[in-house]
């Protein structure tokens, strides 16, 4: 496998089929874990498309799997990225809590933008549903 980041908060790997691996490090490890996964499970349970799809985890070991989501786009304007993570949040109830331009990705096999990295997010009602 071959490592894409190695910081303090998490080393992300990359393999042989673009699986990306990612072990939480740090504070709060184990809670930043579990809410990737719980945020990850809700956005696919509620039909967004561009996040990364959950493969595997392992709470224990503070570990995840999940699809590639392509290339950083270092480019981007703040503008582009705000209005993602407003749609993210207005269409699919999950506030990212790090609205960065850097956890956005292009993936040029979907032609879309990605929004990545829920270690830090919030999940909302689903707005999709209504409490008649």
């Amino acid at each position: 496998m071959r490592n894409l980041k190695d910081g303090i908060r998490s080393l992300v790997k990359i393999d042989y089929y673009g699986h990306v691996h990612k072990y939480f490090r740090g504070t709060d490890a184990e809670k930043r874990c579990a809410t990737e996964v719980k945020i990850l499970e809700q956005l696919e349970e509620r039909g967004c498309d561009y996040v990364p799809k959950l493969i595997d985890y392992k709470l224990e070991e503070n570990y995840l799997v999940t699809t590639n989501c392509g290339n950083p786009a270092p480019n981007i304007s703040r503008k582009k990225s705000d209005s993602l993570f407003k749609k993210l949040e207005k269409d699919y109830g999950v506030q990212h809590d790090d609205p960065e331009p850097r956890n956005v990705t292009y993936d040029a096999k979907s032609g879309q933008f990605c929004v990545i990295d829920f270690e830090l997010a919030t999940l909302l009602p689903d707005p999709k549903k209504t409490n008649d």
